[in-house]
């Protein structure tokens, strides 16, 4: 009995020491994770897998702080476990960590704008306290893990923009408490599941910008308590299913851009009154637009344009005190009746209307006076192509707000109001192709902000007023098509800000052209055709030397053309047909980058060239000109009559007696001193032949001291600024080389050897090159280019901030430039060169989105042994140097079809090879090939496709042309595969690649 005593005692003395042992340990491990160590663990695994913290908010997560306080990390007061981690926009890059799974009891996690990739965990879905899960702004790919149906609890869940691919898992109807599913702008597939009405809780669902495609289901008329649906460009068809106007509490319907159709219930307005967003533009809804809209009484904005609404204007804003912005145009509104513009009456209590846009509706009838009665915070008026007569209302200047104001293609008469001039807020103003006569107003001269002006196709007469002069921010005016007499004002010629275009042409003005035409240096364009200037063309016009495009034809213009014209390096057109020249054709022509030449109907004498723009007979005219001879055989001139030999012999013996006897004593003097200055050139410069020479000073001149507000661009081995060059007296890019890197002195000197060899229209031009040791006592080294004002390719394929894009007809050229540029690099050069770094960024376009291959720095010339590159230099850029450069191939011209053919999947998808989306064996190469033939159309660039579509909707085009654009698009997908293919002797020949192109460019132009 005792024994059992004892073995019992012993027993009950063994459980207490081991129990105060684990508080022993519990006690000790406290301080380094709290009393479960799991969480603390958890959160260093998280902290491990972050490879950037920039903010350094993860120093204090360690032993010495407890992890609840560390920060952006909270627990729970009773049971000290981590209930939130918060994270939001801290820059933080990496991969999330599947430990986060161990954290039990949390409750929240939000990662919103960071730089998180790779997949979603799994694990996540251990988590069955979460509530709110917040992984938007990142990078995260793969699909959306299924098992976060078992976070139960989850009310929150928010993945927008990230690069999530597959489809919305049926699983997430299981998650019966969920109050916002946020989904947007990912890679989402697979329609919209009808499971997701079984989810009564919810109240926001946004799943727009995904390629989703499908209808919407009928299903989500169960969610009672839905507020907020954005589909927006989703693809979606079919109709808006009759169960979503039983929506009663929606406040947002964000349906716009998909391909709906059908028609909205007269009802609507009614169904639906707490309406505060509507989006249904670019859909194919039609009907009548429901006047019962005026029952949203919260609405703030109405976006209805682009679809085929037809009918009256019936809807009264009268109630609808709140709304910002109203987007009506470009809907059919055939059937309405002359007072359809009636409607504006009831917009006068709207006093927070920003937006008015209701271009191409064809609204018929005289525009009320109640215009100016509209809100003085009003910005944007757009009244464009409309059938709106009569006069303007001169209450139109009461809009003190207005930033645009646009009038075009009306019906408009009367004079245009002296009350304009007081918009001073006013920067576009729009009143081309209506009937407005009488004169311009001198009041259009306080708008002092104005930046584009248009008058273009009236019937305005008398002089273009000089106050015009006071717009110093003008960068466009387009006069054209009147009836403007007079001369041109010179106040009007110093305006420097003008760059994009000055169109005067049809009108009447007279006189001679002031030589303060000159002053316009930035001046893209210029028309002055068809008027009635006479005189000599003024030799100042060389000094517009960022001209592209001049036309003086249809004048009375005499003389010859000035020799100062030769400044003109950028001009692609000059028209000086239909005037009274005189004079031989100036041989400085043949110099200039002319792709048109028009010279005919004057008084021009002697030979035709043949060079440059006179090599092509379809690229210049000369007819009309009676007294000329020679040129190309195509031309069908007489033979240029020759003069007496004899005479010519005489003269020339007479001229070379005396000149030789003045040359020999010149030349006497001055041997010494040019012994002397040979040696100081021969320093100067690494480019002694043709070439200008410049120095340090001149391009510190030229770039304003190398400012930052002239930095363009800065790469690895250079940096580069524009400025303006006074040689040259236009507008260079100066590319300054890093000397510190081994590699620029190497890629300055190839750049100066291949632009000795090669010249082609597509081949970024070099103005100089400087080299000199005048840089605070060390070497500077710099080359010049033409300045291309549309920048890169890249920049228009990538840039967030650019605003227009590109469309495919455009694409397609640029893509024709390069291949040509690359054909003659391989084939029709002195020697064959490889570029070595085709890619975006090295692809400019001009005034006229011509492209121009730039960046010589890897150019290798094939027939040079000394040049040929080692396998530890630079070869290409990643993504787009083909695979066997990284294995020590030598570099190749079926390398730059390698890099070409990247380069074209990237203009057509918009996608970098570098994208986050490759990984795991997929690249882009693979992502095209894959979708040939049937399905390029799911990875060709949307903006693409947005083109097609409005194009399509404009033009009317059949079913036919559409399959022909679809196989169009297949087959420049097919190119860029086959270049971009992994064995070099598989990939295209450049030549074969240029005439493929052009078949389907011509197919293209002939839709």
């Amino acid at each position: 009995m005792m024994s059992r005593q004892r073995m019992t005692c012993l027993a009950c003395s063994s459980h207490i020491a081991i129990v105060m042992l684990f508080f022993t340990i519990s006690n000790i491990s406290y301080s380094y994770g709290g009393n479960n160590d799991t969480d603390y663990q958890a959160l260093l695994k998280f902290k491990s897998m972050i490879t950037k913290d920039p903010y350094g908010v993860l120093t204090s997560w360690n032993e010495s702080f407890h992890f609840c306080d560390w920060s952006g990390v909270s627990c729970g007061k009773r049971h000290k476990r981590v209930t939130v981690v918060k994270m939001n926009s801290k820059g933080l890059e990496g991969s999330l960590s599947p430990h986060v799974g161990n954290l039990s009891f949390l409750r929240a996690f939000k990662l919103f704008n960071n730089s998180f990739e790779g997949t979603i965990p799994h694990e996540l879905g251990h988590l069955s306290r979460l509530g709110v899960l917040d992984l938007s702004r990142n990078k995260f790919n793969g699909v959306i893990p299924t098992n976060l149906s078992s976070c139960t609890k989850l009310e929150v869940l928010d993945l927008r923009n990230n690069k999530l691919v597959g489809s919305i898992p049926n699983e997430i109807s299981f998650l019966s408490k969920l109050n916002s599913l946020v989904l947007d702008d990912n890679l989402l597939i697979g329609g919209i599941s009808p499971f997701i009405g079984n989810i009564t809780s919810m109240e926001t669902f946004g799943v727009k910008r995904n390629p989703l495609g499908g209808s919407i289901p009928n299903t989500l008329g169960r969610l009672k308590g839905l507020r907020e649906i954005y589909f927006a460009g989703c693809n979606l068809n079919g109709i808006i299913p009759p169960s979503i106007y039983n929506l009663s509490l929606l406040a947002v319907l964000g349906l716009a851009e998909n391909q709906l159709t059908g028609s909205l219930p007269p009802a609507f307005g009614v169904m639906l009154p707490h309406l505060v967003i509507i989006q249904l533009r670019n859909n194919q809804l039609s009907g009548l637009l429901p006047p019962s809209i005026s029952n949203c009484s919260k609405l703030v904005s109405l976006e209805m344009n682009e679809n085929n609404f037809i009918g009256k204007m019936s809807i009264d804003f009268a109630n609808l005190r709140d709304i910002f912005a109203i987007y009506l145009g470009k809907n059919i509104y055939r059937l309405g009746e002359v007072d359809d513009i009636k409607f504006i009456d009831s917009l006068k209590n709207c006093t927070k209307l920003k937006v008015l846009a209701i271009s191409y509706c064809n609204f018929q009838g005289v525009l009320p006076r109640s215009i100016g009665n509209l809100s003085s915070k009003l910005s944007f008026l757009d009244l464009e192509r409309n059938l709106l007569h009569g006069n303007l209302p001169s209450s139109i200047g009461n809009l003190f707000g207005l930033t645009t104001l646009g009038l075009a293609s009306n019906l408009f008469t009367g004079k245009i109001p002296s009350t304009i001039g007081m918009l001073k807020n006013l920067q576009l103003a729009d009143f081309s192709e209506n009937r407005f006569s009488g004169q311009i107003p001198d009041e259009i001269g306080n708008l002092s902000l104005l930046i584009n002006f248009f008058m273009e196709s009236n019937k305005l007469e008398g002089h273009i007023p000089s106050s015009l002069g006071n717009l110093h921010h003008l960068l466009q005016l387009e006069l054209y098509n009147n009836k403007l007499n007079g001369k041109v004002p010179k106040e009007l010629l110093k305006l420097s800000s003008l760059s994009i275009a000055l169109d005067l042409s049809q009108n009447h003005l007279s006189g001679s052209l002031p030589s303060e035409v000159g002053e316009l240096k930035m001046l893209n364009e210029m028309d002055l055709s068809e008027n009635n200037l006479s005189g000599n063309i003024p030799s100042s016009l060389g000094g517009c030397t960022s001209l592209s495009f001049l036309s003086l034809s249809g004048n009375l213009f005499q003389g010859e053309i000035p020799s100062s014209l030769r400044s003109l390096r950028g001009i692609v057109t000059l028209d000086v047909s239909k005037n009274n020249l005189s004079g031989q054709i100036p041989r400085f022509l043949q110099q200039l980058s002319l792709e048109y030449l028009n010279l005919s109907s004057n008084d021009f004498e002697g030979e035709v060239p043949i060079l440059g723009v006179f090599s092509n007979v379809s690229a210049f005219s000369v007819s009309g000109n009676s007294r000329l001879c020679g040129g190309l055989v195509e031309l069908q001139l007489p033979k240029c009559k020759e003069m007496k030999i004899h005479k010519i012999r005489f003269l020339v013996f007479i001229i070379v007696i005396l000149t030789i006897f003045t040359l020999f004593t010149i030349s006497c003097l001055v041997y010494f001193w040019c012994k002397k200055k040979r040696k100081s050139q021969e320093s100067q410069s690494v480019m002694s032949g043709r070439f200008l020479k410049v120095s340090y000073n001149q391009l510190l001149k030229a770039t304003d001291g190398f400012s930052k507000a002239n930095l363009i661009g800065e790469g690895g081995f250079s940096s580069v600024y524009k400025g303006r060059l006074d040689q040259v007296e236009r507008l260079v890019a100066v590319k300054v080389l890093h000397l510190q890197n081994r590699e620029a002195q190497r890629s300055f000197m190839r750049e100066c050897e291949a632009w000795r060899s090669i010249r082609h229209r597509n081949l970024l031009k070099i103005i100089t090159s400087c080299s000199s040791v005048d840089f605070q006592g060390n070497d500077f080294k710099a080359l010049v280019y033409e300045l291309m004002p549309n920048g890169s390719l890249h920049d228009w394929l990538h840039s967030v901030t650019r605003m227009s894009r590109l469309n495919l007809l455009q694409r397609m050229n640029i893509l024709m430039n390069v291949a040509c540029a690359l054909d003659y690099l391989h084939n029709h050069s002195q020697t064959t060169i490889v570029h070595g770094d085709l890619k975006p960024s090295n692809i400019l376009l001009d005034n006229h989105m011509v492209a121009h291959v730039g960046d010589y720095g890897l150019t290798r010339f094939i027939q040079t042994s000394s040049n040929q590159n080692s396998t530890t230099e630079v070869k290409g850029t990643i993504g787009y140097a083909p695979p066997e450069y990284g294995l020590g191939s030598e570099m190749t011209t079926s390398g730059d079809v390698y890099s070409f053919g990247i380069l074209l999947l990237e203009v057509m998808t918009q996608k970098s090879p570098t994208d986050d989306i490759f990984n795991d064996g997929l690249n882009l190469h693979k992502f095209a090939y894959m979708a040939l033939p049937d399905h390029v159309l799911n990875i060709v660039d949307s903006e693409i496709l947005n083109f097609l579509k409005e194009d399509a909707s404009a033009m009317q085009t059949s079913t036919q042309d559409a399959m022909k654009m679809k196989e169009s698009m297949s087959s420049i997908v097919k190119i860029g595969v086959l270049c971009s293919v992994d064995s070099p002797p598989q990939r295209m020949n450049i030549e074969n690649v240029v005439h493929e192109l052009q078949h389907i460019l011509d197919m293209l132009q002939n839709i």
